[in-house]
């Protein structure tokens, strides 16, 4: 494929510039065919960052992606819980759940593999036992079916809602109200594509209807730690509906969250990932029906972080411990 830039497209990145010429190609497979030569500008290869100039000449020549599948690793876990049909993971932020596009090594799927785990199939090779996914950088309680009977029955629950899903966020700015209901259609960023994004309005297309419930559990200098419930299960629903509120997570940059930030007369360091964290998971094992209720803590660096964050407003840490105590 051969294109040249008009002078409206001038200044735009390679990879962006490419993507929008070829709508069969994601941006992310773009960036790969730059990676591999695959993509030259003006006869030469270049960098997915460069800018392209008007008149310049981009040509493509597109491959196919060679098959992927889940490979096992050996990459320790944290196990909650585990019978013939089921493991819970405490996830770590940082970790994938399962392999995509340009991104095969080091998901839970392949330390899963890794430990010997026989799995659902589900119908997809790079994620095998996945019923449901939390965010790369929230840490908590994931399920993973070891079968495909399993894996209906835990799909049919969390389709139905009756899965609980507990969550503890660290959010900008001090929450009024006890206790509140976020229910804000979620659709994706038509602009930011790795965002979603949520409006009173119902001019967003293709909106899905999205229902968070929140309880403050104590209040920190210019920041509140709440409760959080899921009864839907939209992408990233907890950090952009509270983005939404102008209250983003601690950490989450990408809803509008600052780096780091001023606490009385010091500058906390910024955190590193989301302060989100699946705490709690209540569900029915698939076979027999009993119900179980799992438990995850809060990881040390957002423990600490919480210490951090008392110290520098020169609160008591009194409060944080005891509105954690059903969390530890």
């Amino acid at each position: 494929m051969k294109f040249v830039v008009s002078p409206e497209e001038a200044g735009l990145r390679l990879d962006r510039f490419v993507s929008s010429h070829s709508a069969e190609l994601s941006r992310t497979r773009v960036q790969e065919l730059i990676e591999a030569g695959l993509v030259v500008l003006n006869g030469k290869p270049a960098k997915d960052s460069q800018k392209v100039r008007a008149d310049d000449v981009v040509e493509v020549t597109p491959t196919q992606r060679p098959a992927m599948k889940a490979e096992p690793e050996q990459i320790p876990l944290d196990i909650l819980y585990e019978d013939d049909d089921l493991i819970a993971v405490n996830k770590a932020a940082g970790m994938t759940v399962h392999a995509g596009a340009g991104n095969t090594r080091g998901t839970l799927v392949n330390a899963l593999l890794g430990r010997g785990q026989t799995l659902s199939e589900g119908g997809d090779p790079l994620r095998p036992g996945i019923v449901h996914r939390i965010d790369k950088e929230t840490s908590g309680i994931l399920l993973v079916a070891k079968n495909d009977f399993a894996h209906s029955r835990l799909a049919d629950d969390f389709r139905e809602r009756t899965i609980q899903k507990t969550y503890l966020a660290l959010v900008h700015g001090i929450l009024a109200e006890e206790r509140g209901r976020i229910e804000l259609p979620i659709a994706r960023d038509p602009v930011r594509r790795n965002r979603m994004t949520a409006k009173r309005t119902a001019s967003l297309p293709n909106a899905r209807a999205a229902r968070t419930d929140w309880r403050a559990l104590v209040r920190i200098d210019s920041t509140t730690l709440v409760e959080v419930l899921l009864h839907t299960g939209r992408t990233h629903q907890i950090r952009v509906h509270f983005s939404a509120l102008r209250h983003p997570v601690v950490g989450d940059t990408l809803y509008g969250a600052s780096g780091q930030f001023e606490v009385g007369n010091v500058t906390l360091p910024a955190l590193g990932r989301n302060f989100l964290h699946a705490a709690k998971l209540g569900f029915r094992q698939p076979r027999t029906g009993q119900t179980i209720l799992l438990t995850a803590p809060l990881p040390p660096e957002l423990r600490g972080y919480l210490g951090k964050l008392a110290a520098a407003a020169d609160a008591s840490p009194a409060p944080i411990d005891a509105a954690l105590k059903g969390f530890l």
